[in-house]
């Protein structure tokens, strides 16, 4: 499985969900540098699984050990960093009745066509939402990077379940808990202090970048920039951002309807973009399935340990990818200027 990003901040992304350790290795990080330890670990604690009564019952540590390339007070001494997580609370059999039989809304079925009928799919394999943690490590040190150079990144929810007020979504998820069920929603991301043009044209822009990153995040199903598809129905005069020049000199925008990117490159303003997250598709009620085996038609049951809405933990994945993504693109313009 391919499962790398980046060119000049470029990650690699290891493991399944109930193997001995997933992990990360990291390119790009200059030797010298100081990776504040504390912080990343309190990073991490954000997406770690177990900690409130919405998440899932399995309950990790999720403690980043470094094997290479950082030393025990946050030095990085290589050009390769290794970073792992060890899996403390696998629990393979709640699986073993779906060996055979896909789960409705996972990748069980595409993953045995792609990969093979003795593929490990045990808690989502290394299609789990468990190999954000290994992305997180990963993004927790490019959040520190950028935060050097002036950037800050931070996610909030805009939705759960159809609703907006914070009340109303802890009611959503309660309610598809209590029905055996679950709920998605929508996350909204911003990067403040992001310099003025970075990144490409067409294939190689802003928004692409972020966009396959945040893709990789599973559950994702869509991704918005700015005013995104509610600008399919303004007009240009309201949907165009007019310049203006700031007290220092530099142009800025009176609005930011283009989140921050006009042409795949930056402009200088916030870049922003929100993300729709599908409802966690391991549920309790009854679905309807197929055995590959006896090629019978067959109803499911779900048991294990699952979160009825994955968007409070998604919170600092998005956070992740984001800063993945521009961290990348950040370090290819200051090699270009070089």
């Amino acid at each position: 499985m391919h499962n790398t990003y980046g060119d000049n901040y470029r990650l690699t992304i290891f493991g399944a969900s109930h193997a001995e350790k997933i992990g990360v290795t990291i390119q790009g990080v200059p030797e010298g540098t100081i990776i504040d330890l504390k912080n990343l670990q309190a990073f991490m604690d954000r997406r770690a699984p177990g900690r409130d009564r919405f998440s899932t019952a399995r309950r990790e540590p999720d403690q980043v050990v470094f094997e290479k390339g950082v030393s025990e007070d946050g030095l990085v001494d290589s050009d390769l960093i290794t970073a792992v997580i060890f899996n403390t609370n696998i629990r393979r059999k709640d699986y073993d009745n779906l060996r055979t039989v896909p789960r409705p809304g996972h990748a069980d079925l595409t993953a045995r066509l792609r990969y093979g009928k003795d593929i490990d799919m045990s808690g989502g394999g290394a299609f789990s939402g468990r190999m954000t943690a290994p992305l997180c490590i990963a993004g927790g040190i490019a959040k520190q990077l950028l935060v050097k150079r002036g950037i800050r990144i931070s996610a909030a929810i805009d939705a759960i379940g159809g609703q907006s007020e914070p009340e109303k979504m802890e009611q959503a998820i309660e309610q598809a808990k209590m029905d055996g069920d679950s709920v998605g929603g929508i996350i909204s991301c911003k990067a403040e202090g992001v310099p003025a043009g970075i990144g490409d044209p067409m294939f190689d822009g802003i928004e692409n970048r972020i966009a396959r990153i945040v893709f990789g995040i599973p559950a994702v199903k869509g991704i918005e920039f700015g005013t995104g598809f509610r600008a399919a129905s303004m007009r240009g005069s309201s949907n165009n951002d007019a310049f203006y020049y700031d007290e220092d000199g530099s142009v800025k925008t009176q609005t930011n309807h283009a989140g921050g990117i006009l042409g795949g490159i930056t402009t200088g303003m916030p870049v922003e973009f929100r993300t729709a997250f599908k409802p966690t598709p391991s549920i309790a009620r009854q679905q309807e399935s197929v055995d590959l085996s006896s090629g019978e038609n067959v109803s499911l049951t779900i048991s294990g340990r699952h979160d009825p809405c994955i968007v409070p933990r998604a919170l600092p994945v998005v956070e992740a990818a984001c800063a993945c993504a521009l961290l990348d693109a950040i370090m290819e313009a200051e090699t270009s200027r070089q």
